[in-house]
């Protein structure tokens, strides 16, 4: 009786290993999206760049980058030069269940307009934001019935935008921390002019059901960018830029537990709703310490006043605004502990997609170095 009973200990061990260790080894699904392609060339230019073949090239060395990563497995809408509709290019990408949805473009204007920009979806806020959204949606008049696929969407009408941001709100967050990543590697590293993260209405974009961006890697209607993109130095350059980003997102990603945050237990909640009535004011009144933890609970481009009516009835609360986006973080403490207390209690109040971050001296940095630097 004792042998069976530790046998079927040593058993339970096996498969309790088995089962963490498939859990542990699902890849990080990456989908790279090739802007146009095909009989859809892109925006034309007076100087023979051809904007498919670009976004193609740049697109086939951020995946040759993300490929030597173990645990990175990278699936592309396209790998050559074919035309893909959009609805297709979304549905490659919510088929694999994929963790990321990249797509790769160029820009083009009427002026000698230079830079980079990468957007999240959104409502337009302003006429440029919409020209740019327009040109990449009207794709769609290449496509056969496509009145049909895309249910009377125009894109030409700002109205038609308006249905297109709900089912991104809950990836809006984690779109725009890769779009910075993204815009702050093309600003740091490769000194290109920084035209900013940006929402707009994209159909591409509206119809993944995971994070997602769109970059404009630069005006292939400037002759001295067009040049630049389209050299196998710029391309090199670009796509290094776009995979690290990824690859800094992914880590961040797991030093927050993003993931981990999303789904807690309802007994769990209501166990720390309980607690958090414990909690006093001023363990989340800000304090004089350095290091500073906060709870960011939304983001959008929308300001809202701080009350609490506006979030659930959670007080306490701050924004911060980055390009055209404003954050919005619930507590302010020294203490990681009381961090994590805070953050069932924003997930308790309906933010499922709440987590944790950090501040030393005014600038975000990982929960790992945080953790590192201080005693929590």
């Amino acid at each position: 009786m004792q042998k069976q009973i530790i046998l079927l200990f040593v058993l339970m061990l096996v498969f309790s290993n088995t089962s963490v260790s498939q859990t542990n080894s699902n890849p990080f699904i990456v989908v790279l999206d090739a802007g146009h392609g095909g009989k859809d060339p892109g925006r034309p230019t007076d100087f023979g760049y051809k904007e498919k073949d670009i976004a193609l090239d740049i697109v086939l060395k951020i995946g040759n980058n993300l490929e030597k990563i173990e645990d990175i497995k990278v699936i592309y809408t396209r790998d050559k030069d074919v035309f893909i509709e959009l609805r297709q290019r979304a549905k490659i990408a919510n088929k694999a269940d994929a963790d990321l949805f990249v797509s790769v473009h160029c820009n083009a204007h009427n002026s000698q307009a230079y830079g980079t920009e990468t957007y999240v979806l959104g409502l337009h806020r302003n006429d440029s934001n919409f020209r740019v959204a327009k040109l990449e949606n009207e794709v769609i008049f290449l496509e056969d019935n496509f009145e049909t696929n895309y249910e009377g969407f125009d894109p030409e009408s700002p109205e038609s935008l308006i249905g297109l941001t709900l089912m991104q709100e809950d990836y809006l967050d984690q779109s725009i921390l890769l779009a910075r990543y993204v815009q702050d590697n093309f600003t740091y590293k490769l000194k290109r002019k920084n035209r900013g993260v940006k929402q707009a209405g994209f159909w591409v974009l509206h119809n993944t059901y995971m994070p997602s961006i769109l970059i404009e890697t630069g005006f292939i209607t400037n002759k001295s960018e067009g040049d630049y993109l389209n050299s196998q130095k710029g391309k090199i350059s670009i796509s290094k830029s776009i995979s690290d980003a990824i690859l800094n997102y992914k880590s961040k990603l797991n030093s927050d537990s993003l993931l981990e945050t999303k789904a807690l237990p309802n007994k769990l909640v209501e166990e720390t709703e309980q607690k958090n009535k414990n909690i006093s004011v001023a363990e989340i009144q800000p304090n004089s310490s350095k290091l500073i933890f906060k709870v960011q609970i939304s983001a959008g481009p929308n300001r809202l006043s701080t009350k609490s009516y506006n979030f659930n009835g959670l007080s306490q609360i701050s924004r911060q605004k980055l390009d055209s986006i404003y954050r919005y973080f619930y507590g302010n403490t020294s203490k990681y502990s009381i961090a994590l207390e805070l953050l069932k209690k924003a997930i308790s109040k309906g933010y499922k997609t709440a987590y944790i971050v950090a501040y030393s001296d005014g600038e975000m940095i990982t929960i790992n170095e945080a953790l590192k630097s201080a005693t929590n």
